[in-house]
């Protein structure tokens, strides 16, 4: 499902793509692509789900900004997430790239797909997939990407 959600961000949504296509022919464009119909399916599943968070229908993230606050995860959360993913959210918190809302946007998207794998890589995209698609979160979404593709460089040299 990750696939066809990066596909779907770096062909059509990062690329600025006109994101006017109907869910069928955007279903028959990724099948021709080679994505599997259960994983097409999950994808825009995830991204309808994203579309809830975000205008209030979704899980309601009523959170106060206590500055001595911390997050504690679940069990569940913890094993799936491992200590770098929940480092590098803690990161993103500390540089104002995520805030309280985001970040449990991101936490409840990350943790959506039944992925028998999640790394460090994946939650990246995952961030910027939710700031992407939050109005008023330019900014953080163009340091969140910096900082990606920054790394991504220092590693070519």
């Amino acid at each position: 499902m990750f696939d066809v959600l990066m596909y779907l961000f770096e062909t059509y949504i990062h690329n600025e793509v006109e994101m006017r296509v109907d869910q069928d022919k955007l279903t028959d464009d990724l099948t021709r692509a080679g994505f599997h119909q259960d994983d097409i399916y999950n994808a825009l599943n995830w991204l309808e789900k994203l579309a809830d968070l975000q205008d209030g229908t979704g899980r309601a993230f009523a959170l106060n900004a206590d500055p001595l606050a911390m997050r504690i995860y679940t069990d569940e959360e913890s094993q799936f997430l491992d200590t770098d993913c929940r480092g590098f959210l803690l990161f993103l918190e500390q540089v104002q790239v995520l805030n309280l809302e985001t970040r449990e946007m991101v936490i409840d998207r990350a943790m959506a797909p039944d992925a028998a794998e999640f790394d460090l890589e994946d939650l990246k995209w995952v961030i910027l997939m939710v700031l992407f698609n939050i109005p008023g979160c330019e900014n953080a979404y163009q340091k969140m990407e910096d900082l990606v593709f920054e790394e991504d460089e220092q590693r070519l040299h």
